[in-house]
């Protein structure tokens, strides 16, 4: 049994630093299991107290401490497992350190670490004390010079900042000097030393600057960081034109790493990937790949002012930098995709991530007040919701003042570590306004449920709306206040053409409803005919919305709402209900076939993109549905999908195949948005095709998988082959494996993609997959392919027998044997065990208990799952 319980850090116990560290140089000398790490760090005293001096600093073997050019005895400064402690000290010194680390045996990758023969960092939020005794929190500050040493079979020697100096050393070594002219703490650090390819370029800013960009890569791959870097470039002109921010080094760097515990970090200056988000081609990339490059290439680079410029001065305000970075790459993906499409995209990740998060156990505020460890707070609720926050700020105060105070807010905190409260502000000093309502949406969790119910009056051609707000309690928030929330509302005819309307005399077609309080009531006036109310345009906020509006009424939506999140939306909920009638035993198959004949409808748009169609014949995902199900039966949630899908497949089969057809790709590929979306259609309508497997439909799946021409067509081909099941699907996965199983993450696709088998038997392939020579569950990208997919697999992880739950728990205790970040990450599927069926549940709850049970644990896994089992 675990003894010890771990204490909280809580935001109100938040202090000043005691010491403030004005410049840092360090000196490292690499080896991969004797590292000398050499730190010299001017310090001073911030106020006035005579409070020792404590570093953090984990995992090091020490050699020596000094203070002004004093060796210390061991008398004179106290080391343990987490801290070197200092007292007597002057006002101001210089402190001068050595220490020893290994490398290539840190398997949590954080610190310093090897990956692939090479040495790399991440520091954020707490590898920094891996590394070297340092303050390691975001709101200490310094300049950086950092000299790197190592043999020259490691070629690239590189650092944040610009290249002072490099040289050759005695002993077949040599060295580069790197300096950061712009402070940072210490979690934006990054070293990365190896053998690598180079893709260079060059931008020019809006100011006449040149800037060099270069990406390095696994030698032989520098061909398939083109997409990435025509996606810096157009994100740095992108962020000049939009915010005002132009990048500030000679040299803008990001490197490729194979082992890596995030998807990407945006050290100041040299940025560094998981490959699988930097590195595409036709032959090995799908267009989901270089969308999500396309993405986070952006993310990281605009963190450079929005995170590293100004960062956070605690870690309970990471989402300052994560929100906020979020809502910025989601408006860039939206300029370069289609606003509608990537809206859409973006509300789907929401709502599968962090409304199921905001269900549970494990629900907390955008700003949480407390945490065991802050790696468990790198969730959706920080990021995607964070990022809602801000989109809703927007609408409420407008484009113009919302760009007014985001100047405010770079001039105002450039080159500091500021809070949540101060951004705000300065939204609230551009318009005057009192924002202290809004900042609830930092401080409460949950999901707001919105109901609006409407009457309409034909004689006096007025509309009433009644909206009203209400969230659940959440984990030590019983009580919920009411949150100021913005309301897109338009209003369509019932032939589904826009109706104009008149809001306190002023003529409209469609306008923002703020929703203040618990309730509030809207009139509008010169409505022609009975309105079909289209409410929550764009998701204009992260909210659940109940209406009084009838299937007819979603179908007028769904045929031709102008907001085409709406049109999208009104498909998601006729098929939301008729799924849910069907797995509580109430089967409309009338409502089916009518749901049928308007996809049909919908399909023959031609005035539709094809990437929106595809998005059309998408249903909610079972984990999705297993939301708005209590208790949640995924058994019968699975039955019910798949009998729809049938449905649709038989009614829409000749629809289907003409696009299947009229789709194929011959020509050279592109990853433009409207190559990608033709592509989607093409693989959604085989995807629809496989829901009714028939001989002549296995011959097609197999056709297109042989056939393709690019990743994208082949894992299309290969998805519906899994979903027909049989001997095709064998002999395709063979045939996969054999043709690239020199491509690691081309691989990671064909454990992912087993790890999704709905099929009976797919968790003991699953558990045969963990004997494969290629899996290696050291490595994150690997272990997520197949167990996170595993678990996210709805119809097999919660088989009856609790196998499934038992598999997961026994992982989770192997890799946080090495990897506790990691191992948190997979805690969650376990968490919602409350959502689900008693039976279910109760053995989730066992598994959660022998988590929390185990000795030894770490405190990144006892946190999640003590959680997740708390009343």
């Amino acid at each position: 049994m675990r003894t010890e319980t771990p204490q909280p850090i809580r935001l109100t116990d938040y202090r000043p630093p005691a010491f403030l560290i004005e410049t840092t140089e360090l000196v490292f000398a690499l080896e991969p299991n004797t590292t000398r790490v050499k730190a010299r760090l001017t310090i001073r005293r911030n106020g006035e107290h005579a409070e020792p001096l404590v570093l953090h600093g984990e995992r090091l073997k020490p050699i020596s401490v000094a203070v002004d050019g004093k060796l210390l005895a061991d008398s004179e400064r106290t080391i343990d497992a987490e801290y070197l402690t200092v007292p007597n000290l002057p006002d101001a010194f210089v402190l001068e350190t050595e220490v020893e680390i290994d490398p290539e045996a840190n398997k949590a990758l954080d610190g310093l670490y090897m990956s692939g023969g090479r040495f790399c960092t991440q520091c954020e939020a707490e590898g920094f004390r891996k590394i070297t005794w340092f303050a390691d929190r975001p709101d200490v500050l310094s300049r950086f010079t950092v000299r790197v040493e190592a043999d020259k079979k490691f070629h690239r020697l590189l650092s944040n900042g610009n290249l002072m100096e490099s040289g050759v050393l005695p002993g077949g070594r040599h060295y580069a000097v790197w300096n950061d002219p712009f402070p940072k703490p210490a979690y934006l650090f990054a070293l990365v030393a190896g053998e690598l390819d180079e893709l260079a370029d060059k931008l020019v800013t809006m100011t006449g600057r040149t800037v060099d960009l270069k990406i390095y890569v696994d030698p032989g791959m520098s061909d398939r960081a083109a997409y990435a870097m025509d996606s810096l470039k157009r994100a740095m002109k992108w962020d000049e034109e939009v915010f005002g921010r132009e990048y500030d080094l000679d040299l803008f760097m990001i490197v490729a790493v194979r082992d890596f515990n995030f998807g990407a970090m945006e050290n100041k200056g040299l940025n560094i990937f998981n490959s699988s988000l930097l590195l595409a081609d036709p032959a090995t990339a799908t267009d989901l790949d270089y969308e999500r490059i396309e993405s986070v290439v952006a993310h990281e680079y605009f963190h450079n002012w929005t995170g590293d410029r100004i960062t956070c001065r605690d870690w309970f305000q990471l989402c300052l930098k994560e929100g906020l970075t979020v809502f910025r790459d989601q408006s860039f993906s939206a300029d370069m995709r289609g606003a509608a499409v990537q809206r859409i995209k973006d509300v789907k990740t929401l709502r599968a991530r962090q409304f199921s998060e905001d269900q549970g156990p494990l629900s907390h505020p955008v700003r949480p007040g407390s945490y065991l460890k802050i790696d468990n707070f790198y969730t959706a609720t920080i990021y995607e919701k964070g990022a809602e926050v801000i989109r809703m700020l927007k609408t409420l105060i407008g484009d113009e003042k919302f760009r007014e105070g985001m100047d405010l807010y770079f001039d105002r905190w450039d080159g500091h570590a500021t809070t949540v409260e101060e951004f705000i502000r300065c939204f609230a000093d551009v318009t005057g306004e009192d924002l202290t309502d809004f900042f609830a949406w930092y401080e409460q969790a949950g999901t707001p449920n919105v109901t609006l119910k409407h009457s309409y009056d034909a004689d006096t051609r007025i509309l009433k709306l009644d909206l009203t707000q209400a969230t659940a309690p959440t984990p030590g928030q019983p009580t919920k206040r009411a949150l100021p929330l913005p309301v897109r509302i338009g209003l369509l005819d019932g032939e589904g053409r826009t109706q104009a309307f008149l809001r306190d005399g002023t003529a409209l077609d469609e306008t923002v409803v703020v929703l203040n309080g618990e309730a509030t009531s809207v009139t509008f006036t010169g409505v022609d005919a009975a309105p079909v109310v289209s409410a929550l345009r764009g998701f204009s906020a992260p909210v659940t919305l109940e209406t009084d509006a009838q299937a007819k009424d979603r179908y007028v939506q769904l045929a031709g709402d102008p907001d085409l999140f709406n049109r999208w939306e009104a498909g998601q909920d006729l098929a939301r209900a008729l799924i849910s009638s069907r797995a509580s035993g109430r089967p409309d198959e009338v409502g089916e076939e009518r749901y049928a004949e308007a996809l049909g409808r919908g399909l023959a748009d031609q005035a539709a993109d094809p990437a929106f169609k595809a998005l059309l014949l998408s249903l909610p995902s079972e984990a999705d549905l297993a939301l708005a199900m209590k208790p949640a039966d995924p058994g019968a949630i699975h039955e019910a999908r798949e009998a729809l899908r049938t449905r649709l497949a038989l009614h829409l089969e000749d629809d289907l195949k003409r696009l299947h057809i009229g789709l194929q790709e011959l020509g050279e590929f592109s990853p433009d948005a409207a190559s990608a979306g033709r592509r989607a259609l093409r693989n959604a309508t085989l995807d629809l095709l496989a829901a009714n497997p028939r001989a002549e439909v296995i011959t097609l799946a197999d056709g297109h998988y042989r056939a393709a021409i690019n990743m994208t067509d082949a894992m299309g081909g290969l998805n519906a082959l899994m979903l027909l099941g049989g001997e095709a699907f064998d002999s395709a996965l063979v045939d996969f494996y054999e043709r690239w199983k020199s491509e690691p993450l081309v691989i990671d696709k064909w454990f992912a993609l087993q790890g999704r088998d709905p099929s009976d038997g797919a968790l003991g392939r699953v558990m045969g997959l963990t004997a494969h020579p290629a899996f290696d569950q050291t490595n994150p990208n690997r272990l997520r392919a197949l167990i996170s997919n595993f678990a996210a697999n709805q119809a097999q992880f919660h088989d009856p027998s609790g196998s499934g739950y038992r598999f997961l728990a026994d992982t989770i205790l192997a890799v946080d044997g090495f990897n506790p970040m990691t191992a948190a990450r997979l805690v969650e599927p376990l968490g919602g065990w409350r959502r689900y069926t008693p039976e279910l549940g109760t053995l989730m709850k066992a598994e959660l208990q022998r988590i929390a049970a185990t000795e030894g644990l770490s405190k990144n896994v006892y946190e999640l799952a003590t959680k997740a089992l708390a009343d």
